[in-house]
């Protein structure tokens, strides 16, 4: 494969990567394509199943599916841009597919967070009230939950994103990552952006922090509940369901607030890309995988479908 070229027009950035620093960058590429290719499948894999199967047609399959579309699109919306332009030679993008993909990327992020949220609520109310859970987590309140997610993160990307594009870019137009992302881009602004900045981290606390309290909130209640049970194999069930949550809260969270409220002088720009991997790239391939082995009920759907 041949040297990455800086081809920029008129408004075009330049996407440095996770290549231009790497020894054996063919290697790399691999696995990022064969990650790609698992998130794929195991995510089209988990709608289908949840979808076939009337057995998952319930509020935490439901909650389950619409996280598995997230990170399908999520996904979509960030590695074919990598795959292209390594086997093109190309890293350029034009000032409107940035944009474009810093919307859906920052509309994804947001609705997973807040999503991720509702799903430890989930959780809470089948362990800790359990006989009201056909009402507090009814149809219409899921869909309704589902649907406040989308448009919340949905309008704070509208606004950070039409910021974000009207701010002044310096000449050289270099972005040190490998794809549009607000931090990132605001270290080539030929302006003062530490307003904005607070503004950021504003929606940081709504997006990552506030739902992140919510989730240990539901998790202390359920752990708390789970303790009282006398039944080994309910304390076991119930630990078994949350701790899939947990592991993916850990993962997606845990990177995603290193990426947004670490001071700017514990970043660095390979740093920030090795962080952006996880939420990117790691997590949506890991989720359906997370679920699917730690959950009977979805691998019984899955040989139920395999058997057909």
């Amino acid at each position: 494969m041949g040297r990455w070229t800086n081809q920029t027009t008129g408004r075009d950035f330049v996407l440095l990567g996770l290549f231009h620093h790497i020894q054996a960058p063919n290697f790399l590429f691999s696995i990022i394509f064969l990650m790609f290719l698992v998130t794929l499948a195991g995510n089209i894999m988990m709608i289908i199943l949840i979808w076939l199967d009337s057995k998952l047609h319930t509020p935490m399959y439901f909650l389950l599916s619409q996280l598995s579309i997230m990170d399908l699109v999520y996904s979509s919306t960030i590695v074919p841009k990598i795959i292209t332009d390594f086997l093109s030679g190309k890293n350029n993008i034009s000032f409107i597919n940035c944009g474009i993909q810093l919307f859906l990327f920052t509309t994804l992020i947001g609705s997973e967070c807040l999503l991720l949220a509702v799903m430890a609520y989930d959780r809470y109310v089948a362990i800790c009230h359990p006989l009201q859970y056909s009402i507090l987590l009814r149809p219409t309140v899921c869909v309704s939950m589902v649907a406040g997610s989308w448009l919340g993160a949905l309008l704070n990307a509208m606004v950070h994103v039409i910021y974000t594009l009207n701010l002044p870019y310096c000449t050289s137009r270099e972005i040190h990552h490998f794809f549009c992302e607000i931090p990132a881009l605001l270290k080539i602004v030929c302006a003062d952006t530490s307003h904005y900045e607070n503004g950021l981290y504003i929606s940081g606390v709504v997006f990552l922090l506030i739902p992140l309290s919510g989730i240990m909130i539901s998790y202390r209640q359920i752990l708390s509940a789970v303790l009282r049970l006398e039944s080994k194999f309910g304390m076991r069930k119930a630990l078994a369901t949350c701790s899939s949550h947990m592991i993916v809260v850990s993962l997606f969270y845990g990177a995603s607030i290193i990426m947004y409220f670490l001071p700017k002088a514990y970043h660095t720009a390979q740093q920030d890309e090795v962080v952006s991997v996880f939420y990117t790239i790691l997590t949506p391939m890991l989720n359906p995988l997370i679920y699917s082995l730690r959950n009977k009920e979805v691998g019984g759907a899955l040989r139920k479908m395999l058997r057909r």
